[in-house]
């Protein structure tokens, strides 16, 4: 049978992080980026004390290639 093991994540401090907004966002419908040791955090920019999602830098990379290449394009 497998066995599920929890591992302790540790979470950065995002307190020092140095979030950063597109110089392209003209409107408050934006996120914001920090580049971490590890990871990269992304939020809202309108709720900075809400929620942030982490990425590892190959995922971020993949999201970035897919973005410019415009895989992510709606229809």
């Amino acid at each position: 049978m497998n066995e599920i093991h929890d591992t302790p994540t540790v979470l950065p401090d995002l307190a020092r992080a140095a979030w950063r907004k597109s110089t392209r966002s003209q409107t408050s419908n934006c996120v914001e980026v920090a580049p971490l040791p590890a990871t990269v955090a992304l939020r809202d920019s309108k709720d900075r004390g809400g929620p942030v999602l982490l990425f590892d830098r190959g995922e971020w990379r993949n999201f970035l290639a897919a973005a410019k290449e415009g895989r992510l394009d709606r229809i």
